[in-house]
């Protein structure tokens, strides 16, 4: 397989994730990583072993080396930096949302496909092995049809009105905070699973801390010593801590989602519950190498993450033997092999429908949210635009 070589825009959290998600792959080379910073771009490169690191985004887009271009920067950046990057030629893997609206996204799904380009959005829990081998299950009818879905996604990260991030932001994350960072991965997943499309919605926001307390400088400053209330500005808060929605899935199935950022004890707990009128599954982030088989007229079971209890079409989701944990890294890993793996066999050219979460599932996600906000606001059940064919 030939080298794919890739920059990296962004070295907060996820940025680093993808640098050493994508060189466990051994076909693709991270030639750069950006970020606007320079010190902070020269101490991640140096703690990646990078050589090459840059504060200039031109540099990126115009180094005919790189193939793809990663997008892990705040939300209000996607949309001009892949515009800026598919117009030079590049491949594209965005941290989600793809854009700040459903129209910005719409130019960059038209965009990718009249440059030739992959476009491809980072929703990672769909590279799990055990989410895999529940959709091959529900796809193969051993659910039955589905009736139900239902499940959570919670973090406790923001639970103190001294907690404070750049999503807390609107201006930088959107309109959306819990619904847009989490809840667009549950529905992701519920729809990849299930293979159901949301067709309404009915939402309800909270916003706990409507005032958090901002620090004055980054938060590294305060190391080694105890704030005081003149260290923080008070800074009015307009996006949703918590969210509970009601969905309709196709035509007759029926779900509901809660999510909340300020659930005290739940670090990255997603927990996804589908109920057929056979069998039940049941699978949640925290606990990723085990998959949970309802039954109504016999015994509930346990899938432990092992290649060979795995449904054979998706064993390739999972690199190590039974017994050997495999988790979030490698779910970014996964999804990173078959995306690189569809740019370095030429699977545009060839046609081939891309197995991994496109621009088009990015459009699909900013409807959706767009749906759910404006539901919580008219406090009535919206209508979820169709996805784009």
């Amino acid at each position: 397989m030939r080298k794919i070589h890739s920059a990296v825009i962004g070295a907060g959290f996820i940025g680093p994730a993808h640098v050493e998600a994508v060189r466990r792959l051994g076909f693709v080379e991270v030639d750069l990583l950006a970020e606007i910073d320079p010190q902070v771009a020269a101490q991640k490169a140096s703690q990646l072993g990078l050589a090459r690191f840059t504060s200039n985004l031109d540099e990126v887009m115009q180094d005919p080396a790189v193939d793809v271009v990663h997008i892990c920067v705040p939300n209000n950046q996607h949309y001009s930096l892949v515009k800026r990057a598919l117009e030079a030629g590049k491949h594209v893997i965005c941290e989600k949302p793809l854009a700040m609206t459903s129209q910005e996204a719409e130019e960059l799904v038209a965009l990718a496909a009249y440059k030739k380009r992959v476009g491809a959005v980072h929703f990672n829990n769909r590279g799990y092995p055990l989410t895999q081998h529940a959709r091959s299950l529900i796809r193969a009818g051993e659910l039955g049809e589905v009736l139900s879905i239902q499940g959570v996604y919670l973090q406790d990260w923001l639970l103190f009105p001294t907690d404070y991030n750049w999503r807390l932001e609107a201006e930088q994350s959107g309109d959306s905070r819990a619904v847009a960072d989490l809840g667009s991965h549950w529905f992701d997943l519920a729809e990849f699973l299930t293979g159901l499309a949301v067709t309404e919605v009915c939402a309800d926001f909270a916003t706990f801390h409507p005032v958090r307390q901002k620090p004055l400088r980054p938060l590294e400053s305060f190391a080694g010593k105890i704030l005081k209330p003149e260290d923080y500005q008070a800074v009015p808060i307009n996006t949703e801590d918590y969210a509970t929605v009601m969905a309709r899935f196709g035509p007759r199935a029926r779900g509901v989602f809660t999510v909340s950022q300020a659930a005290a004890g739940r670090k990255n707990y997603l927990l996804l519950e589908i109920y057929g009128t056979k069998k039940s599954v049941s699978w949640n982030s925290e606990n990723p190498n085990e998959l949970w088989i309802g039954r109504r007229d016999g015994n509930n079971e346990v899938v432990i993450k092992d290649p060979s209890l795995l449904d054979p079409s998706i064993r390739a989701f999972s690199d190590l033997p039974g017994g050997h944990t495999e988790g979030f890294d490698t779910a970014i890993k996964q999804v990173m092999r078959r995306i690189y793996t569809f740019i370095a066999e030429d699977g545009l050219e060839q046609g081939r429908t891309p197995d991994f979460p496109t621009f088009a599932d990015g459009l699909r996600e900013l409807r959706l949210c767009e749906a759910i906000v404006r539901s919580a606001r008219e406090r009535r059940w919206i209508t979820v635009e169709p996805s784009p064919a």
